[in-house]
C-alpha cells in the first residue's frame, strides 16, 4: 500500500511549482519590458526582473532547508498567464491600450505569486521551518509591494491613458 502523502510532500510540490514560476517570469519580463510605452511600467519590470532573480536564491536555499534539488515542475497556471500576456503583446502592438494590458496580465501573476508565497510561508510555520519562513516572508513583501505599484501605476496614468 502506498504511503499517504504529507504536508512536506505539498510544500515540496508547490516549492518546484513556483521555482518554475519564477524562471518563467525571469524570462518574460524582458520582453514585456521592451513592449511597454510607458517608462514607469518599463522601468517596474525591470526592477521586478532583479527581484525575481533574487527571489529564485532564496527559493535554492529553501531547496536545500528540506533536502531536494532545486528543480522545478510545469506550472500549467504560469505558462497560461503568460501566454495571455504574449497576446496582448501580439494584438496590441503599438496601441495605447498595450500598458494597461500588460499591467492587468503583470498583476494577475502577482496575485498568484502572492498566493503561493502565503501558502509556502504558511506551511514552513507549520512544519516548523523556522529558517525557510523569512525567506518566503521577504519574497511575499516583494511580491505584494510589486502588485501595489502596478496598481499605483494603473491608477495614475496607465489606465487613464488606456481609456
Amino acid at each position: 500500500m502506498p504511503q499517504e502523502k504529507q504536508l512536506q510532500d505539498l510544500f515540496t510540490e508547490t516549492l518546484k511549482d513556483i521555482y518554475y514560476a519564477e524562471k518563467q517570469i525571469l524570462r518574460a519580463l524582458p520582453k514585456m519590458a521592451k513592449a511597454a510605452h510607458s517608462n514607469e511600467l518599463r522601468e517596474a519590470f525591470q526592477h521586478h526582473r532583479e527581484q525575481t532573480e533574487d527571489q529564485i536564491e532564496r527559493l535554492e536555499k529553501v531547496f536545500e532547508m528540506v533536502g531536494k534539488a532545486s528543480r522545478g515542475k510545469e506550472c500549467h497556471a504560469i505558462v497560461g498567464m503568460l501566454e495571455e500576456a504574449k497576446e496582448v503583446m501580439e494584438d496590441f502592438s503599438g496601441a495605447e491600450t498595450l500598458d494597461a494590458g500588460l499591467l492587468a496580465s503583470a498583476q494577475a501573476v502577482e496575485h498568484y505569486e502572492i498566493s503561493r508565497y502565503g501558502t509556502l510561508k504558511t506551511w514552513a510555520q507549520q512544519l516548523g521551518m523556522k529558517d525557510a519562513v523569512p525567506l518566503l516572508e521577504e519574497t511575499l513583501k516583494e511580491e505584494k509591494e510589486t502588485d501595489a505599484l502596478l496598481t499605483r501605476l494603473a491608477d495614475s496614468s496607465i489606465n487613464k491613458k488606456a481609456a
